[in-house]
């Protein structure tokens, strides 16, 4: 399995890749990978209060390490700890 937060690059130490996550740091890739899943799952009419919830889920699951885009999205359309 392959961890989220930039945990493949070798360019990095383990350290730092630990903080860069826990700070939210992503590269480009990552970026377009979160991004491709919200929009996947955001509904037109949905408020920006649950757009920020839907966000954070990805974005939590993305860090718990689910990578895989069809894993991440059909986790992120569950409510976080199920």
């Amino acid at each position: 399995m392959t961890l989220g937060c930039s945990f493949t690059r070798r360019t990095r130490s383990h350290a730092d890749q630990t903080k860069s996550c826990r700070r939210g740091d992503f590269d480009p890739a990552e970026l377009a990978l979160l991004g491709r899943v919200f929009e996947q799952l955001k509904f037109a009419d949905q408020s920006a209060d649950a757009q920020g919830t839907l966000a954070s889920r990805i974005i939590a699951n993305y860090m718990a390490g689910v990578v895989d885009e069809a894993d991440l999205i059909t986790l992120s359309r569950l409510p976080l700890g199920r």
